[in-house]
């Protein structure tokens, strides 16, 4: 890494998170990936994909209408439909559902489709998101190569 990029990378990461605690991350995340075992099941995780009629709960229901209603807002030009901290804590629960429901065996992207959000909004969520993990795209390419994903 260049002096440049290392310092630009420096300034940027949080200083409560060490760069050795997000290699661990992606070494016990590349670890936990499903894997064939003499028991054939992970009891941290279900092994079966989430049926249609589980995921039409409460919670979906209430999840689609707060969709509904942030959208609406930002058509109206409102912004601050939800407090930053209300947008972490669902961001948080979002990638947590997400990344247990694919261990779990379920097939599909997380937008429905391309015009859902546009390109833009995709990379600056992605780079916060990167950011928020203390994590640079290099070790996300390498955590694809590592685990297929």
């Amino acid at each position: 890494m260049s002096p440049r990029k290392a310092a630009t990378a420096k300034a940027a990461a949080p200083k409560s998170v060490p760069k050795s605690a997000a290699k661990s991350a992606i070494k016990s995340a590349t670890k936990s990936a499903p894997k064939s075992s003499a028991s054939g099941a992970s009891k941290a995780r279900p092994t079966t994909p989430v049926s249609e009629s589980a995921a039409n709960g409460t919670a979906s229901a209430e999840a689609t209408a707060l969709a509904a209603k942030i959208e609406r807002d930002l058509r109206d030009g409102r912004s601050d439909t939800l407090t930053p901290q209300a947008f972490q804590a669902l961001m948080a629960a979002m990638c947590k559902s997400y990344g247990t429901q694919l261990e779990a065996g379920a097939q599909f992207l997380p937008l429905a489709n391309q015009t859902s959000a546009s390109p833009t909004e995709v990379m600056t969520t992605t780079s916060a998101l990167l950011k928020a993990a203390n994590l640079a795209v290099f070790e996300l390419g390498m955590w694809q190569s590592w685990t297929g994903r």
